[in-house]
């Protein structure tokens, strides 16, 4: 949704969430031997399937899942529906609007827009807004405080109690040497051992180590942090805390991948991220926004103007005559949007189907 959110804060537009199901054992095979998408569809998906019935201006979808109708969705709307498949869906790109992969991925062409990381929901706004449900809490706790954000087993990474101990060590140290505070959160990839050894390392310093029960912390964390520390397995995680403009701390686990490799050197690069030493220090860096830019991006291959703010002009005092002045009006001038006519103004409605 990190996408269609950051469209519809740009221009006026309907967003509608569309969870994909599938009937039967369908949803376990390959996508490519799903050839009859329409039959297999669960009614809960809520997917249009006719050209007369109401397709969306724009079709935003992620996960393998969608694949088989996103390929088809522009033949269905009867070339109604602009397609934007998020990350690299392994098919030709030209089957597709638009297709918008991370750039460690290293997928190219003329309807490609690699950007750094993923698309994802993090808004100023939003942070402080979550931040507000946990302030009494995290108010009164001491800085510097750490947010550690913790994932787990993937396909190329583990997380063994041998190594969540040594991250726990790791951070430990210093927050105990120099004083502040623990955010910890995991994810539901964290093996059991290592969540409840890092745990309970870590739960006698000040702050909070969320257990998964109550009310999720995990925005309010990024916005209280002074710094962040995220597990490299984590594209998502790792975005999302270089979104903050906060010094953000990749912790090592067990495994390698080529492709995460390229992602951090990417975000170190950017001057967002560095390998976590066993100490904080902090540095500053512009705030990475790349799902804004690709909503931009969007909107620009639609054809659709975004709105330009308004923008005051600021009011120049006038200087000193040699002579006694006149009583004087000073006005405020507030700059208007320059409006630009289009041949016929477009409201796009964006609607992301979900694995």
């Amino acid at each position: 949704m990190g996408l269609s959110d950051a469209i519809a804060r740009l221009v006026p537009c309907q967003v509608s969430v569309k969870r994909v199901g599938w009937t039967g054992r369908i949803g376990r095979l390959p996508w490519w031997l799903n050839l009859l998408p329409k039959r297999w569809l669960t009614p809960e998906s809520g997917i249009p399937t006719g050209k007369d019935q109401e397709w969306p201006d724009v079709w935003v979808a992620a996960g393998r899942a969608t694949l088989p109708l996103s390929i088809r969705a522009k033949r269905w709307s009867g070339g109604k529906t602009y397609v934007v498949q998020i990350q690299d869906p392994r098919v030709p790109a030209h089957m597709f609007d638009l297709v918008i992969p991370p750039k460690h991925d290293r997928l190219t062409g003329d309807n490609v827009l690699p950007i750094s990381g993923s698309p994802h929901r993090v808004t100023p706004q939003r942070l402080a807004a979550e931040y507000e449900a946990f302030k009494d809490v995290i108010d009164a706790l001491p800085r510097p405080r750490v947010a550690v954000l913790v994932g787990g087993k993937s396909k190329a990474f583990d997380l063994s109690s041998e190594r969540a101990a040594q991250i726990a060590h790791s951070i430990q140290i210093p927050l105990e040497q120099d004083g502040g505070s623990l955010l910890m959160t995991f994810s539901r990839r964290t093996p059991d051992p290592a969540r409840a050894l890092m745990a309970a390392r870590l739960r006698h310093l000040p702050g909070m180590v969320w257990n998964g029960e109550g009310p999720n912390p995990y925005f309010a964390f990024l916005a209280a942090a002074d710094y962040i520390l995220v597990t490299e397995d984590s594209t998502n995680m790792a975005t999302e805390a270089a979104s903050t403009g906060k010094p953000v701390f990749v912790l090592k686990l067990d495994g390698h991948s080529l492709k995460f490799r390229l992602f951090h050197e990417e975000l170190e690069r950017m001057g967002a991220a560095r390998p976590y030493g066993g100490a904080f220090h902090g540095w500053t860096y512009d705030p990475v926004d790349e799902t804004d830019r690709a909503a931009r991006e969007v909107l620009a291959r639609l054809g659709v103007e975004i709105p330009q703010p308004m923008v005051e002009t600021p009011v120049e005092e006038a200087p000193k005559p040699k002579r006694k002045p006149r009583a004087k009006t000073v006005e405020t001038v507030m700059e208007a949007p320059v409006e630009t006519p289009a041949p016929k103004p477009r409201k796009p409605r964006a609607a992301k189907p979900k694995a």
